[in-house]
């Protein structure tokens, strides 16, 4: 069977499986977040924070919950690192310097899992399992919630009430990604991965020197890692370590947790607007880009000229053999077009082209289907754009989904597409301008300026993968790094919120025959259209300087 072939047949073998979990799970999550019952150890966890969770909230004090909550993760998260060299089950390592910390502190809340350190050097079981891992759930179910809080605006009418925080982050975290989570532990651990608390202990000499490897609660880590689109890895070599990712199997599956609930999210949709119909028509608009971009990085890496690709049977550089390219390019696109970050192949190492496709990925907004929550938001943002143009087109006022887009709800989703890639060009203008901070760069040239702008990119749009050349641990990127974390993931909270509120508080408008259908494939097509066009247009320049100069010289 030649690797084209198996690539394929592993990518139907992905669909089918998403195909039969898409309609269980997005139903159950649709149930979960309209539910007006409380289980025994929720009412629990109200009382201890002493939350109400019957009162509903306005968007002002849903967005007051957001960052309240996340600001104290931060604080504790930070705090935790800074006294490991203090706590038990550190395996010796010291604390964390100042900078790193924050830096970690915000990637993990941030959901973006951004590691500028190598996590079997640096950090013990406590703040793995205690900290890193807990900040998995909690980040995912965050954004579940913001989405869910998007989705109550569309759905409801005359109310600005938008439902409550604590409640959403509570059940999100209890009834969806804690029992997936426990399954997908238990599979890991069957494929191989590894779930211990040992220490550290030498394993061999190698070049001269000896070889050390600590154990972890790895399995359970790594199901959270990919199911919540978090991504940071146990181990520095993050899923291309065989302790976390052990064999073409358990890759397969990872890549499965990955988009497993950015896809569900969909019916969700379509169940609580009470038109599946709407949530087919996300749904293919997320498919057609991510199947698209997955057949094309495929392509790209397997059709690459010249006698050692030829040799090797494709570009091969960088990644596992386990794996293969088929294997690679598939968990390359899922982990970039969600905001996972998660990696098992060293993105720097494909071609041009490759690390391209990579970089468009997050660029696009990471919206296919995106991360948790984030993926849904973000996608639906991009409707009401895609309805505002269709309403220029035609002289009509737009609705969606019986809302009308009028000024201030345009002038919210303008806002929200317009921080992040501000976020991006403008840290990567500056590190480019200054001297200190090129000295991280491994490469010059159009790589080397790939490796920046791929940090900014992977920081603001919270994915956390890294292009692997670039020497991050530095005051600077561990400072401005954790700054576009933090504000590319709360800023665009702010403007969706807002915008729930708008809609939420309006009166539905009747749909009549100059309604633009927006559950049908012709406005799939015109949605499809409005992303690469805003995505082109914002960031075309920057990749021509970049992977689109390096592919072309090669």
């Amino acid at each position: 069977m030649s690797p084209q072939v198996a690539g394929v047949l592993q990518l139907t073998a992905l669909i089918a499986a998403l195909a039969l979990a898409y309609r269980p799970l997005g139903d159950h999550m649709a149930k979960v977040y309209s539910s007006e019952k409380h289980y025994a150890p929720e009412k629990w966890i109200y009382k201890v924070i002493g939350a109400d969770p019957a009162a509903e909230m306005r968007w002002p004090a849903y967005l007051r919950g957001v960052l309240a909550f996340s600001a104290v993760s931060v604080l504790f998260l930070y705090l935790l690192q800074r006294m490991q060299g203090s706590l038990p089950g550190s395996l010796g390592f010291s604390s964390i310097d100042p900078d790193q910390a924050f830096n970690t502190a915000a990637s993990f809340v941030a959901n973006t899992n951004w590691q500028s350190y190598s996590g079997e050097q640096a950090m013990g079981h406590v703040v793995q399992t205690g900290g890193l891992a807990v900040q998995n759930f909690l980040s995912a179910a965050v954004g579940m919630a913001v989405a869910v809080a998007l989705v109550r605006g569309f759905a409801r009418s005359r109310t600005g009430e938008l439902g409550n925080f604590w409640a959403d982050l509570v059940r999100g975290t209890v009834r969806i990604l804690l029992p997936i989570s426990v399954i997908g532990a238990i599979v890991l651990v069957a494929c191989g991965a590894i779930q211990n608390f040992s220490g550290i202990h030498q394993v061999g000499q190698f070049m001269g020197g000896t070889q050390e490897w600590n154990g972890g609660a790895v399995a359970s880590q790594e199901a959270i890692k990919e199911l919540g689109t978090n991504g940071g890895g146990y181990f520095n070599a993050n899923s291309a370590h065989p302790f976390e990712n052990p064999n073409p199997l358990s890759n397969l599956f990872e890549i499965f947790l990955i988009l497993l609930i950015p896809f569900a999210l969909t019916r969700t949709f379509g169940r609580m607007v009470g038109s599946l119909r709407q949530g087919y028509a996300i749904l293919g608009t997320m498919a057609v880009i991510w199947i698209g971009f997955t057949a094309l990085m495929m392509w790209t890496e397997f059709a690459h000229r010249g006698p050692a690709f030829e040799i090797a049977g494709g570009a091969m550089e960088g990644k596992e053999t386990r794996f293969g390219i088929a294997g690679s390019s598939i968990f390359a696109v899922a982990t970039t077009l969600t905001s996972t970050g998660a990696v098992n192949s060293f993105h720097s190492s494909y071609t041009g082209f490759g690390g391209g496709i990579t970089m468009l990925g997050m660029q696009l907004g990471e919206i296919a289907p995106g991360g948790v929550g984030s993926g849904l938001y973000g996608m639906l943002i991009m409707a009401v754009i895609a309805v505002f143009l269709a309403g220029l087109m035609v002289g009509r006022t737009p609705e969606y989904l019986g809302k009308k887009i009028g000024i201030r709800q345009i002038k919210l989703a303008a806002c929200y597409i317009l921080v992040t890639p501000a976020l991006v060009l403008g840290f990567t203008a500056v590190a480019m301008a200054l001297p200190t901070p090129a000295d991280s760069m491994t490469n010059s040239g159009a790589h080397g300026f790939s490796e920046i702008l791929y940090a900014y990119t992977s920081g603001a749009n919270n994915n956390g993968s890294a292009f692997a050349g670039l020497n991050a641990d530095t005051p600077w990127f561990n400072t401005t790094i954790g700054i576009a974390m933090l504000l590319g993931r709360f800023l665009p909270m702010v403007f969706v919120l807002a915008l729930a509120g708008s809609l939420a508080e309006q009166k539905p408008v009747p749909e009549t025959a100059g309604t633009l259908r927006t559950d049908k494939p012709l406005y799939a097509g015109l949605l499809v259209g409005t992303i690469l066009i805003i995505t082109g247009l914002t960031y075309f320049p920057a990749l021509a300087l970049g992977p689109l100069a390096e592919g072309l010289a090669s």
